[in-house]
């Protein structure tokens, strides 16, 4: 028994897009080819995969478990042609490295460098990724390894940590804490916290209300519109306070000050990735990254 992977892929994109209409739109095939092709698949399964109706496609719970597998299995396939043709050509080992805001560009550079400088011949690309996305171009095989703070990895990628970084406060140059050097925790039980993420939906702001809670109160929190920059942005104009990892100190042309956290509190940094692939520059930096 094989499956063919076409017929994995259109069934993924019926599945996602809820339509087989538009789903033959998104892999620029006609809708009679795609239902074609999927009930070839089902045909091969031996199990209806699909229940289709007037208002689209629902996923049945024997197409659902195929989903899961069926994008690991592309992604794998994807990375394996990935390595297949940067040998084949020659070409200098790439590492696709995707991080979401919650990490900062210091802490890449700091993870980074000690992996190029033993490596010379590995080349980092590094893109910025919403935890979803990341999860879905990891899966897809167009990244190499994922790094984020508190996010479960999703079925097929594995997860390592690499370290723990320690937690300040930022707020802006002229809010009344300023002037201050150190903060404890409980000090900020009245402030308002900028996250980029919703509560119940980010794991790291799940994470971040939680060491809040443990200095025993519940936190006011708000999502930043500066999606995408960096975490010590989020405060400036605002009266906000924010964790981040930076050290204390004056920070973005003195727009920001980084107030000392005390007693110390820590987010952890982690790596996720398809495990079951064989990546050398992934492991370069996996093994020398690792504390």
């Amino acid at each position: 028994m094989r499956l063919d992977l076409n017929k994995l892929e259109h069934f993924i994109a019926v599945a996602e897009e809820g339509s087989l209409t538009r789903a033959a739109a998104r892999l620029h095939l006609s809708q009679q080819a795609l239902s074609t092709s999927i009930r070839a698949l089902e045909r091969e399964v031996g199990v209806p995969l699909l229940e289709r109706d007037r208002t689209g496609v629902t996923v049945l719970p024997a197409g659902q478990a195929l989903l899961e597998d069926a994008r690991v299995i592309i992604g794998v396939c994807r990375s394996a042609l990935h390595r297949a043709r940067q040998v084949g050509r020659g070409e200098t080992r790439s590492l696709r490295i995707g991080h979401t805001p919650a990490v900062t560009g210091d802490e890449l550079v700091t993870l980074v460098a000690p992996v190029t400088d033993e490596h010379p011949d590995i080349v980092p690309e590094i893109h910025q990724r919403y935890p979803s996305e990341l999860t879905a171009a990891l899966l897809a095989g167009d990244l190499d390894v994922g790094l984020c703070r508190g996010m479960t990895p999703a079925h097929g990628l594995a997860r390592t940590t690499l370290g723990h970084q320690r937690l300040h406060i930022a707020v802006a140059s002229d809010h009344p804490l300023a002037a201050r050097g150190t903060v404890t925790l409980s000090e900020l039980a009245d402030q308002t916290f900028a996250v980029w993420g919703a509560a119940g939906r980010s794991p790291y702001t799940d994470l971040l209300i939680d060491h809040c809670r443990h200095a025993g109160f519940e936190p006011s929190v708000e999502r930043t519109d500066r999606q995408g920059t960096p975490p010590l942005t989020a405060v400036i104009g605002t009266r906000h306070c924010a964790f981040v990892t930076t050290a204390p100190g004056t920070a973005v042309g003195a727009r920001v000050r980084v107030l000392a956290l005390e007693p110390p509190v820590f987010a952890p940094l982690h790596a996720i990735y398809l495990p079951h692939t064989t990546n050398p520059a992934r492991s370069a930096f996996l093994s020398r990254a690792e504390p």
